[in-house]
């Protein structure tokens, strides 16, 4: 397969590089990502200034945009053919509930869905002590189902992995997005010159552990895999809203 990789949290982030080495014993693969953590730039696309790309060498290309920028560029000037998957990890971190909605990580594996390509996006739930090596047999595993599947049906996957030995690990559960309670909060600092900044902050570790949910399958042990659409139009609001909205003015 050529499998195209890339991320957010940069070029030299230990989880693309891991994934780039286990992938090429197998695949042809081709790493394109961000020169500097993207964190939370979520579906971000760049259009007010030039994109410049950098080979590093072994195909690892580093570049000045966003996650987005990077499956852009891979599909459209970096490779000779169209992959066929996209792989957007591993990130360091989870990406589950509302997180999807900010991550640069999911973010990159829906431009792939939008570019008609079958894409992931791998995250392992973990801030540090980060289990690469089980995460990457995870993904293998993940590879040979795409392999014998035809995914596509403007469909993306949204991993979460465990970060647990393989051998610990329940299995796959097949989920819906949960809910992450967030603690945000506005912190205010003053400068030396006597100017006002902020820190967007606080956290969102504490969640609501609903079944079937990914929250849920994380806390349990399993490997979560949620199928994220392209169309994210309520459809249950649809007639109640037209109760409300009617033709004609």
């Amino acid at each position: 397969m050529l499998i195209l990789l890339t991320n957010d949290d940069g070029i030299h982030s230990e989880g693309l590089t891991h994934l780039m080495e286990v992938l090429l014993k197998q695949h042809d693969t081709v790493a394109v990502a961000p020169e500097r953590e993207r964190t939370c730039v979520g579906h971000a696309i760049t259009l007010h200034k030039p994109l410049r790309i950098k080979e590093i060498g072994g195909g690892i290309y580093a570049t000045n945009g966003t996650p987005v920028d990077c499956v852009f560029l891979g599909v459209k000037t970096i490779l000779r053919k169209r992959p066929d998957l996209i792989i957007s990890g591993i990130n360091k971190g989870p990406n589950m509930g509302q997180d999807v909605h900010y991550s640069g990580t999911v973010a990159a594996a829906k431009e792939g869905a939008f570019l008609g390509i079958p894409s992931l996006a791998i995250s392992l739930d973990a801030r540090s002590h980060f289990h690469f090596a089980d995460a990457i047999k995870v993904i293998e595993v993940i590879i040979e189902v795409v392999k014998k599947n035809n995914f596509l049906d403007s469909t993306f996957l949204n991993v979460n992995v465990p970060n647990v030995s393989y051998s610990k690990m329940k299995g796959f559960m097949v989920t819906r997005l949960g809910k992450r309670i967030y603690n945000d909060k506005v912190v205010e600092r003053t400068d030396p010159r006597g100017g006002k900044y902020y820190w967007i902050g606080g956290n969102g570790e504490q969640f609501e552990s609903l079944e079937g949910t990914d929250f849920y399958a994380i806390e349990q042990g399993f490997v979560s895999v949620t199928p994220l659409g392209l169309d994210i139009t309520n459809i249950k609001s649809i007639n109640s809203y037209k109760k409300h909205f009617r033709r004609g003015l």
